[in-house]
């Protein structure tokens, strides 16, 4: 006579979850030891459990990623002076650079956009500001909160740019006064990065190039 289908038991099926949860843990693992993050003396970067860093980031040394931020492919963050910090849901975007001196540590608050190919050198980022494509900001540099820093700003140090502004050109100039609208879109851009972050820790995965 023939059989029917074998009913897995409890025990089977506690064994092939364990088994999976496993497989994705390693799968993880691989994704982890690719990221090169160094202790430096007596300071190691403080990264949060929801704070995602991209494979192939650098970050050493006093480092602080807050909730919600992200490091994006090939940037490398150095913490071999004063402390670095990432504010809550920012990101730093592929390419970037960033360093402090002694005595002028690098602030990014919260909700800030840093687009790819950014050097940011001891200044403090403002919540809810954009700074654009290769652009440059120095030592001792404030910018406010919801500002726009167009794409290739040079900002010398030591520099103070209010809140809700747009500054363009080397070196960087106010040209204008943000709108609510601008300062939305501003919030949402940092919101796509939150939702595309999470996007890649779940669904970023290496490849075995041996077998392509």
């Amino acid at each position: 006579a023939e059989r029917g289908p074998v009913q897995p038991s409890p025990s089977m099926l506690a064994a092939l979850s364990a088994r999976l949860f496993r497989l994705s843990r390693c799968s993880d693992t691989l994704l982890a030891r690719s990221m090169t993050i160094y202790k430096l003396g007596d300071h190691q970067p403080d990264i949060h459990q929801e704070a995602w860093v991209a494979p192939s980031a650098d970050l050493m040394g006093k480092v602080k990623l807050e909730k919600g931020s992200s490091v994006w492919f090939n940037t490398t963050i150095r913490g071999d002076n004063e402390l670095i910090t990432v504010g809550e849901n920012s990101n730093i975007q592929d390419g970037c650079v960033l360093h402090s001196d002694m005595g002028v540590p690098l602030t990014v608050g919260k909700n800030v956009t840093v687009g790819h190919m950014v050097m940011l050198h001891g200044c403090e980022i403002g919540e809810g500001s954009l700074i654009g494509i290769g652009s440059i900001i120095l030592n001792g540099t404030i910018i406010g909160k919801n500002c726009l820093i167009g794409a290739n700003t040079l900002i010398p140090e030591g520099k103070q740019i209010p809140d809700n502004s747009m500054v363009m050109g080397s070196p960087g100039k106010v040209v204008k006064t943000l709108g609510e609208g601008q300062v939305e879109a501003l919030r949402m851009a940092a919101q796509t990065y939150v939702d595309n972050a999470k996007r890649f820790r779940t669904d970023l995965q290496p490849i075995d190039t041996s077998k392509l």
